[in-house]
């Protein structure tokens, strides 16, 4: 077992975590704007890098979502982020 770190609650199991998607894909701002060719590889098609990467998760018991950092080879973590402000 994987321990994953939460921004929010710390170092906590992998099963709590969903994988949510690659960070930083755009989003078509309407289906308009594409074929549905392409909305179909924006909504599957995933690069799976070999090496750093970044991925946005989704931490179940708390909801919240964030960005991890992490080698897809070893499996180690590099980092977190949030994607809100928390406050200060």
């Amino acid at each position: 077992m994987q321990l994953f770190p939460c921004p929010f609650c710390g170092l906590r199991s992998e099963g709590e975590f969903h994988f949510a998607a690659e960070a930083g894909k755009t989003r078509p701002v309407t289906t308009r704007d594409v074929n549905a060719e392409e909305w179909a590889a924006y909504l599957f098609d995933q690069k799976n890098e070999k090496g750093a990467t970044r991925e946005v998760w989704t931490h179940l018991p708390c909801a919240e979502m964030f960005i991890m950092s992490r080698d897809s080879v070893t499996m180690e973590v590099l980092g977190t982020q949030t994607l809100r402000k928390l406050p200060a």
